[in-house]
């Protein structure tokens, strides 16, 4: 008889499980997720501008026709992403040199801080 009361008495001494943990993980990792695609947007932003600042260069240096609009497009876009001019240079092609080196200086600007903010976003 004093099994059939201790077997009686287990199920009552259960107690339900909280499934709030279960919860918790799912808004954490819903947050991890958010911010890995903020993140990744961040890097892709930085390249792509860098990739406009080196595009704009290398045309520079090939002389160009500046009147074509898709290569004035990128020039323009360049010159709006530069921060300003780091070097100026005087002299035969003193332009060329100046896009050359204003212009990798920028985007390789552009990249690490990219890459820094990619770092500090991303969980």
């Amino acid at each position: 008889m004093t099994d059939e009361k201790t077997a009686e008495q287990k199920p009552a001494e259960q107690k339900p499980a909280r499934r709030s943990s279960g919860t918790g993980k799912k808004v954490l990792a819903g947050a991890n997720l958010v911010r890995s695609r903020v993140a990744s947007l961040v890097w892709l932003i930085a390249v792509v501008c860098a990739l406009f600042l080196a595009v704009g260069a290398l045309l520079v240096a090939l002389r160009m026709n500046q009147d074509n609009p898709i290569i004035s497009f990128v020039l323009d876009g360049a010159n709006k992403l530069d921060f300003g001019s780091f070097k100026d240079f005087s002299g035969k092609n003193a332009h060329v040199k100046e896009a050359l080196t204003n212009w990798g200086i920028a985007a390789v600007i552009y990249l690490v801080i990219g890459k820094v903010l990619d770092r500090i976003i991303r969980p």
